[in-house]
């Protein structure tokens, strides 16, 4: 007998799916998007609809491994867990809770999936991360400039006349998006795609503009010193804010044909943007990530924010500058922190080095949370390293991931398809519930099960206690009861944030120190590059349908593909093996070509796995962004190095 089962997607997209499964007989057969939700609109992603592959993949875990002897053994969960405990308090007995790290990432979006920061708040503190491998740089740009982080609506876009997609690749990165971009295409509004990279969303736009990787911020001046030399900008900016003339003093300290010499891209670049975001407004930004992932990329960002400021899309109706929707704005999260700060931090991106670093007293444990470091950041090496020369480190995966491999301990934990949560999105305003599909299989646990059982095992008693259904009332209901949604409301269906507002800032007032823009006023700091004439490519790891981080991505057989112009092939044919080599490692792979890529940039797919052999981040050096401690990942450059014929790999026997 069939039935069919709602749930979300909690994996790290904007779009948190609304998902319709099939089961039949206790397993899932089928899955499809919910027609009912807002923004699913009935279909899926290629990586969520083919899910069952690895929902039903044998290498899935279901019991717990301890290292015995040099080797993962299956244990029981209460050897597990007694285990754990008894590692944890001899470390925090001896050398303080300082010394355990908890790194949490964003293999899950799901509210629950923090009930391990509560427990560490209430064990230690212990030591946490800071900064954020993926978007710190916008974060701490669009905080700054406007003491706020969320988006108008995402139907607000069919108010738009103008959207300009700057940097982001709608198909693979925000597909539910399309349905609204098409939709103000239709009612008349015009597309234009800037990005180095080109990709299929360039066949929405009317114009597509190919700058420099990193000449963005270049771009954006030139984009505002035509807004100010024709008199485009708002009339009213300077009510609004801060530091108006120093940004068109930054402007105007070079002509618009330097900044787009700059950029790389032709005058009439400038003229086009400037012309659609201040004489034919409204029009909205949307802020792709990989611009934020440079050595400058918070500049970047808040250069996009300056924009709508001075030229009047703040506050509009199809207008804007979206970078990101604030999706834990409707939980109550304060209920999971400690009375008292982390004792000490750990920076994201720089993991590995700042581990090995870490003295008086070091880090001896560490537990690994919905996250994957040694495949999901820079020098793979040094995490790999840290790690496996820490006393104590757990895992919490469903699979055995290359951080799984470096681990002491490592314990089963639930899909998407069995997940009990709450959640929001960064990509729309809708909030829902993620309901168990199927059981997960015996030996399975959630996070909340396994740190209640810690929690009780470390002298923390009841302090978790409560049923999953328990703690999404508490994380829901403080801030949404009040406007008539309660558990029960979410669990019918999916219900629009309250606390967002349709347009963002319509009353010009921003959370600011000012109460109003705080527009930049210096540009980054410009740095040599003395690779560039040996390493003459910027390596730009990137999503792919298939493939939007190590969590989506199931090992693969072969060298990872990389594309780059027929020109920077150095003689490599189309499909020919040969390695890539940056400062810190070389890599085998296939090499792609493709004519309407830029000649400085080498793409490669995001998401390898290290011990596959295709993990870019093996060959990027740990560097942050120069707001926010994020990962500067896409600063590396890397050369092609053709193979020999008797150098190639060989086919086993």
């Amino acid at each position: 007998m069939q039935q069919i089962r709602k749930t979300l997607c909690n994996r790290d997209c904007p779009d948190a799916c609304s998902i319709v499964a099939t089961v039949e007989d206790g397993r899932i057969v089928r899955l499809g998007g919910d027609p009912d939700h807002p923004i699913t609109r009935g279909f899926l992603c290629y990586r969520t609809s083919r899910f069952l592959e690895t929902q039903y993949s044998p290498e899935r875990l279901t019991a717990p491994l301890l290292r015995k002897g040099g080797e993962l053994t299956p244990v029981s969960w209460d050897e597990a867990l007694d285990t754990a405990a008894e590692r944890l308090l001899r470390i925090r007995g001896e050398s303080g809770p300082a010394a355990i790290f908890h790194y949490r990432s964003g293999g899950s979006l799901g509210m629950l999936t923090t009930m391990p920061d509560a427990f560490f708040a209430r064990f230690g503190p212990v030591t946490v991360k800071r900064g954020d491998i993926c978007s710190g740089a916008g974060d701490a740009a669009q905080l700054a400039d406007f003491g706020e982080e969320d988006s108008n609506d995402l139907a607000d876009l069919k108010n738009a006349r103008h959207i300009l997609l700057w940097g982001k690749n709608v198909f693979t990165s925000s597909p539910h998006t399309l349905p609204v971009l098409r939709e103000a295409k239709a009612r008349g509004a015009e597309l234009v795609l800037i990005d180095p990279v080109h990709h299929k969303t360039a066949s929405l736009c009317s114009a597509f503009y190919q700058p420099r990787p990193g000449g963005d911020f270049a771009l954006a001046m030139a984009v505002a010193r035509v807004l100010f030399d024709e008199g485009w900008t708002d009339p009213r900016a300077a009510d609004y804010c801060d530091h108006l003339d120093d940004f068109r003093a930054l402007a105007q300290r070079r002509s618009v044909a330097a900044w787009c010499r700059d950029a790389d891209v032709p005058e009439r670049a400038a003229l086009d943007l400037a012309r659609r975001l201040g004489a034919e407004r409204p029009a909205a930004i949307l802020v792709g990530w990989g611009m934020g992932r440079r050595t400058s990329g918070g500049a970047i960002v808040r250069a996009l924010d300056a924009l709508s400021a001075v030229s009047g899309n703040l506050g509009v109706p199809g207008g804007g500058v979206s970078f990101y929707f604030k999706r834990r704005g409707a939980f109550d999260l304060a209920q999971l922190q400690g009375d008292r700060a982390a004792p000490r931090t750990v920076c994201e991106p720089l993991f590995g080095q700042e581990v090995l670093g870490m003295s008086d007293p070091p880090i001896r444990a560490v537990w690994v949370t919905a996250g994957n470091p040694v495949a999901m950041l820079p020098d793979s090496g040094a995490v790999a390293e840290a790690l496996a020369t820490r006393e104590f480190v757990v895992v919490a995966d469903s699979f055995l991931t290359d951080t799984a491999r470096v681990a002491h301990l490592v314990l089963p934990t639930r899909t998407l398809l069995e997940a009990d949560d709450v959640l929001g999105a960064y990509g729309h305003h809708y909030l829902g519930v993620s309901t168990p599909v199927v059981p997960p299989p015996d030996g399975v646990k959630s996070d909340l099960e396994i740190m209640q059982a810690l929690a009780r095992r470390v002298g923390l008693g009841g302090a978790l206690d409560g049923s999953a259904r328990d703690w999404k009332r508490r994380l829901t209901e403080p801030k949404l009861a009040p406007f008539g949604v309660t558990l029960e409301t979410l669990e019918r269906g999916p219900v629009r944030n309250p606390l967002a507002p349709q347009v963002l800032f319509a009353d010009r007032k921003f959370p600011t120190p000012s109460g109003r823009v705080n527009l930049i006023t210096e540009a980054p700091e410009e740095r040599g590059d003395p690779d560039a004439g040996e390493l003459p490519l910027l390596l730009m790891a990137l999503s792919t349908d298939k493939s939007q981080s190590s969590q989506w991505a199931r090992p693969q057989q072969g060298p990872a593909v990389v594309t780059v112009h027929p020109d920077a092939a150095c003689g490599v044919p189309d499909g020919g093996v040969c390695r890539i080599a940056s400062r810190v490692g070389t890599m085998t792979v296939r090499l792609r070509h493709d004519p309407a890529q830029r000649r400085d940039v080498a793409l490669i797919p995001k998401g390898g796995h290290l011990r596959d052999g295709r993990c870019a981040n093996a060959l990027i050096r740990a560097r942050t962004t120069d707001i926010g401690e994020g990962g500067a990942l896409y600063e590396e450059r890397v050369r092609v190095v053709p193979i020999a014929p008797d150098d190639l790999p060989q086919p086993l026997a």
